[in-house]
């Protein structure tokens, strides 16, 4: 399997059949599992072996095979499956650091990653001191001889700021830190965060991995030691399992992950590139645009730009929602990654309970929309996009 392309590994790794040959892989809707003997449960509950389960909190078949094949993809030795992409950002955080623990994190983050190191972490004694991530020099200054790990996502959730991981990672290294990462928005077919120097990778499988809205997940990619020695035992005793069906949605869309994710940044690329210069707008992010500030780290660490624009519109709120709610193809939702286009207004959603200054020191405007680009046809998608520009 190694010498497999990432295509076919996305397809075929992980793989187990059971005793009947089935070709889709098999769903095994189960909380627990019998034993043979009374002997064989105290053997199982001090070591498992491969393919040895207890309890689904712990491990199912079909779960395990989602962690395998997303392992595979990522590059890593293991993963950890979890009921959502929250999940795993708070489950690769709080199972490493315990009270006194320094962590440097970059500062534009997704709202509830914010929560979790803001409030969450800092509860219970963890140090953190955010920086502009764009801003080596302020990695530099931040990283202690006693920072225990980094954490930023490698495409910022909403403005699409694009961090230089491998410079990150070499600063953080030098300091013996590990590096978090969460790679949603890069995803899995077009970035390379194990390559550019991330130690931990989490995604939320709600996103591309699933790609057509009907499952909650995530997953914590990682070393053999981190996962099943740290990340494990923190989520089987807390509960942040993935569920064996939603397990199997997901394998179901690794399936299809690279033709869909191509697709859908083809059609980003073009909205992005017809959009530049509009006159109803302030300005179009996107990180495989030139006109992009970190142009030249998104063309060295993603294959593609992505499937999501963010679009900056004159006329603050009153002309976003203008837009927002004129847009016929374009669906108003804070999820992104479907495989229908989605829009939202992260001021107002995802983004809200963070003050204007907070807001306004990230980049977000009032005139913000962020849009996840679709499989629609892209004549049509651009067209949705004109026609509610046209009406404000």
């Amino acid at each position: 399997m190694t010498d497999w392309s990432p295509r076919t590994k996305a397809v075929h790794a992980g793989t187990r059949r059971s005793q009947y040959g089935e070709v889709s892989e098999a769903i095994f809707m189960t909380q627990g599992f019998v034993y043979d003997t009374a002997e064989q449960a105290e053997a199982r509950f001090i070591e498992s072996g491969e393919d040895e389960y207890i309890y689904a909190r712990y491990g199912n078949p079909t779960v395990r095979m989602f962690e395998d094949r997303i392992a595979a993809l990522e590059g890593t030795q293991d993963a950890f499956a979890t009921a959502s992409g929250m999940a795993a950002v708070n489950g690769a955080l709080s199972s490493m650091l315990a009270a006194g623990d320094h962590v440097v994190s970059s500062r534009a983050l997704f709202g509830s990653c914010l929560y979790i190191l803001e409030d969450v972490l800092a509860r219970y004694g963890v140090k953190v001191t955010f920086v502009d991530g764009t801003d080596l020099d302020a990695w530099r200054d931040a990283v202690r001889d006693d920072t225990k790990a980094v954490f930023l996502e490698t495409v910022a959730n909403p403005t699409l700021e694009v961090i230089d991981l491998k410079a990150v990672a070499e600063i953080a290294h030098a300091k013996g830190a590990s590096v978090i990462v969460d790679n949603v928005f890069a995803t899995p077919v077009f970035g390379h965060a194990v390559r550019d120097g991330a130690d931990v990778v989490v995604y939320s499988a709600t996103k591309h991995i699933d790609g057509q809205g009907r499952c909650l997940g995530g997953v914590i990619c990682g070393t053999k030691e981190f996962v099943r020695k740290v990340a494990e035992p923190y989520l089987k005793h807390t509960g942040g399992a993935l569920s064996p069906f939603n397990a199997w949605v997901m394998l179901k869309g690794l399936e299809t992950v690279h033709l869909r994710c191509a697709a859908q940044a083809e059609t980003a690329l073009t909205v992005a590139r017809a959009l530049e210069g509009h006159p109803k707008l302030v300005n179009v992010a996107y990180p495989h645009l030139p006109s992009h500030p970190q142009y030249a780290a998104a063309k060295r660490q993603m294959d593609q730009g992505g499937t999501v624009i963010a679009l900056d519109i004159k006329g603050g709120k009153e002309e976003a929602f203008r837009f927002l709610n004129a847009l016929k193809i374009v669906t108003i939702s804070n999820n992104l990654g479907d495989s229908k286009s989605l829009v939202t207004h992260p001021a107002t959603t995802t983004h809200q309970r963070l003050s204007d200054n907070q807001r306004k020191s990230l980049g977000i405007s009032d005139g913000l929309v962020r849009m996840s680009i679709g499989l629609e046809d892209t004549n049509d998608v651009l067209a949705d996009i004109k026609g509610a520009l046209d009406m404000i």
